[in-house]
């Protein structure tokens, strides 16, 4: 870990950031550079580095008085005025000991922080249970309130479900086993995208929030709806006779059957649109519904219908493989 790196350098935020930007950058941060996430060599160090600087600007006192003397705040008494100096103060930006998280839950920094010492951390309770376990216990190793982590999950719904939203009871497994929750699904959720479930993430230490559980959404596969986005595409079978002459045909959608012109000399592959009728949006315009003309021909052809075909064959001029028109 690299000695007296400035702790906004590390978080990656400015020095006029809020409370809830420091807070944001710290999650974010230590989601990627957690041990037991990040096999990389250099996560430990990099996640204590992340942890340290969180403890100081999360903490308004801290990091009043960080920003006042630097990293030799830790020997400015809490409340104390502002002295002459910039950032590192008379005491210079080198200053003062640093403190991180042991992983082996040993002491925090040989010979302790001071005279009061700071015992370590497990990385259980620096992200509160981020893997199931019981929570961070209020005041470990004097670290004050911690925020939970974040928790991601995937979860596959059905294209009709996605449509619909509503109210659904799902099942994720977790480190501890099995757990349910209640979760609300807004109508047209897409692939890719994320529900909150806040407060239900990783426990908070030292009396912190919890976290946020957030779910990623993946639509299962469909044998008749193809999605893309908001806008939905589905197969429209039709006879030749419709296809030639024209009709009003019913077409499947996710919100149920609706009506579709078919206009006369349809080939397969023409896309009727249907605006709207795609997936809900519930901050803008719904997509759009493709229906997608599919000619479909009798397998078992009564004597009638071969009749008819042989002499619409005999008499029809019409070459689809001719390419002056098609017609011979």
């Amino acid at each position: 870990m690299a000695q007296n790196r400035d702790y906004y350098d590390v978080l990656g935020v400015s020095r006029t950031a809020s409370t809830e930007e420091v807070q944001r950058a710290y999650r974010n941060l230590a989601r990627r550079w957690h041990p037991d996430l990040n096999k990389d060599p250099g996560a430990e160090e990099r996640f204590k580095e992340i942890s340290e600087a969180y403890e100081v600007l999360s903490d308004p006192d801290n990091r009043k008085r960080y920003d006042r003397y630097g990293h030799a705040w830790q020997q400015v008494p809490e409340g104390a005025a502002a002295g002459p100096g910039g950032p590192g103060g008379p005491f210079g930006a080198g200053g003062g000991r640093r403190v991180y998280v042991d992983t082996g839950g040993g002491p925090g920094f040989a010979g302790g922080f001071g005279e009061a010492g700071f015992g370590g951390m497990d990385f259980e309770d620096l992200l509160g249970g981020l893997f199931g376990g019981a929570g961070g216990r209020a005041g470990t190793g004097g670290f004050g309130r911690m925020p939970g982590a974040d928790r991601e999950a995937e979860v596959t719904l059905g294209v009709e479900d996605a449509y619909t939203g509503g109210r659904r009871r799902l099942t994720l497994d977790t480190a501890s086993g099995p757990r349910g929750y209640e979760v609300t699904i807004p109508p047209g959720v897409t692939d890719g995208q994320r529900i909150r479930l806040a407060g239900q993430g990783g426990a908070g230490s030292g009396g912190g929030p919890a976290g946020d559980l957030y779910l990623r959404v993946r639509l299962a596969p469909h044998p008749r709806f193809r999605v893309e986005g908001r806008d939905i595409t589905v197969d429209l079978p039709v006879t030749p006779w419709e296809a030639a002459l024209g009709a009003s045909v019913p077409v499947d959608t996710p919100g149920g059957t609706a009506r579709v012109d078919l206009p006369p000399g349809s080939s397969s592959g023409r896309r009727l649109r249907l605006r709207g009728r795609g997936m809900p949006n519930p901050r803008g315009p719904a997509g759009d519904l493709y229906a997608e003309v599919r000619i479909a021909v009798p397998a078992d052809l009564t004597p009638a219908e071969r009749e008819l075909f042989e002499r619409l064959a005999a008499d029809s001029r019409f070459d689809p493989r001719n390419p002056a028109g098609g017609r011979g």
